[in-house]
């Protein structure tokens, strides 16, 4: 049977436009190797090829069914070119954090080609103090937030020294046909058990699944835009049209200092590092909407799109009926912070009450559930539905705020040690940033990806995080 997307992962094919490339990614720092030697880019390269078999969707690319009869499948790709998707770049002395930032910005504004694996990444030379960086970009259709991990699979190590990786010769499988690609579809629309008893129970079985699926669906996008509409939040400096062109900024936190701030502040098992994240956050979008002039009440309010991995809820036996391991699982919840507020333990308690009573509903985000309407619908109707989703996305939030584990201990590359590792998260249609959040080696970095013209100021955003963590932390109750 073909390897075909799930509804989910289709969707963020679907909702690729020219303004809006759907591919995530990080932007790694690296230190000089420690024994004193140079970083050697080419055998970077070979060690990243030899490692491909570790996650082989990266030779595959994505076929179209003829006629739209059923959801994309993917392929081997038989003319994979790693020397395509692996580039070098270097930055003009003296390779500043502000030159950096600049090239991200314009290498993330480029979408993926979808004739070929949705990959690339980029090596990037002198940054200053002897560093460089790697660059990663991969369509959000092969990976959500935990599953990008894996290409560190491809790229670090535990220790300074390389792990062996068996040396795998790679055939790529044959290309099925068309013909072949849409009868397989047809039997998967026509597959029905054998019985005329089962197949009318079944029959009635989907219908009222239909019927439960749609009606939670549009109940949770009526109540997300009746909460977005009464929300007094500052609509027009977030959400407004986007270009192609994107801007990069990032910021290093403490972990321990996020910990600290929980331990002050979150009292009865109420409150997460997480919702602390969100608090910063919102301080910071306070004081960026400060600089921006803009009138700030008691009430006024910006609400954040913050999607959940349900990766490890669920059971295994359900992940592999859902979809393909290294897919997406997600769902999301509406959070208003509260930008209003002056005090910032206020804030992050309005915020651990919202994050307490969304868990405790366990009420998925409308826009995972519009896309998962396309398990009940043609590809064309998924299409559409992904599409509206997208368009709807300035109106059910102002901002999507993605918090990613990663790793706790330091990593290499071929001896040079991580440094930083700062997430890029994509836009939607009408939104000016979004934020990703990943912890690493006792860090919390922030990456924000905006859009290069209505986001000139993402810096003064980005600057705030630290101030905003410093805030909680000074409002330590005595």
């Amino acid at each position: 049977m073909p390897d075909r997307l799930s509804p989910l992962d289709a969707s963020f094919l679907y909702m690729e436009q020219p303004t809006t490339g759907m591919h995530v990614g990080g932007v790694m720092t690296f230190l000089p190797p420690e024994d004193g030697s140079v970083f050697d880019v080419d055998a970077f390269v070979r060690l990243v090829g030899s490692r491909l078999s570790l996650v082989p969707r990266y030779r595959q690319r994505v076929r179209e069914v003829p006629g739209r009869l059923g959801l994309p499948v993917w392929v081997d790709d038989p003319d994979f070119d790693l020397s395509y998707h692996i580039r070098r770049s270097a930055l003009p002395a003296p390779g500043t954090d502000d030159a950096l930032r600049e090239l991200v910005g314009r290498l993330l504004s480029r979408r993926l080609d979808r004739d070929r694996p949705l990959w690339e990444l980029y090596v990037v030379e002198g940054v200053s103090g002897g560093r460089f960086a790697l660059v990663t970009k991969t369509h959000h259709a092969m990976v959500d937030g935990i599953a990008s991990m894996d290409i560190g699979a491809l790229l670090l190590d535990r220790t300074p020294q390389p792990r062996e990786v068996p040396d795998e010769e790679w055939v790529p499988e044959r290309e099925p046909s068309g013909i072949e690609l849409a009868a397989s579809a047809v039997m998967e629309n026509l597959r029905r058990p054998r019985s005329a008893v089962d197949a009318a129970a079944r029959a009635v079985a989907d219908l009222r699944a239909a019927v439960t699926t749609v009606g939670r669906t549009m109940s949770g996008i009526a109540e997300a835009t009746r909460g977005a509409a009464q929300a007094a939040g500052p609509l027009d400096a977030l959400n407004r049209p986007i270009g192609e062109q994107r801007r990069y900024s990032m910021a290093r936190t403490s972990l321990a200092a996020h910990r600290a701030a929980r331990k002050a502040h979150c009292a009865g098992g109420v409150g997460t590092v997480n919702d602390v994240v969100l608090a910063v956050v919102c301080g910071a979008l306070r004081y960026w909407l400060m600089t921006r002039g803009e009138a700030l009440h008691p009430d006024t309010t910006i609400r954040a799109m913050v999607p959940v991995s349900v990766r490890r809820r669920r059971a295994a036996s359900d992940a592999a009926a859902e979809g393909k391991p290294g897919g997406n699982q997600i769902s999301a919840y509406f959070v208003d912070l509260p930008v209003g507020l002056d005090e910032p333990a206020a804030r992050l308690h309005r915020i651990a009450e919202q994050m307490q009573a969304q868990k405790r509903g366990a009420h998925d985000a409308a826009p995972t559930a519009l896309v998962g309407l396309a398990g009940l619908m043609s590809p064309q109707l998924h299409s559409m539905g992904a599409k509206l989703t997208s368009r709807l996305s300035s109106r059910l939030f102002n901002v999507l705020v993605t918090n990613v584990p990663g790793p706790p201990r330091p990593l290499y590359a071929m001896g040079a040690r991580l440094q930083d590792l700062f997430p890029v998260v994509p836009l939607a249609h009408g939104q000016a940033v979004g934020i990703g959040v990943t912890s690493y080696d006792g860090s919390v970095c922030y990456g924000l990806n905006a859009d290069r013209d209505t986001m000139p100021d993402v810096n003064v955003l980005a600057e705030a995080m630290n101030s905003a963590l410093a805030e909680l932390l000074d409002d330590q109750p005595l």
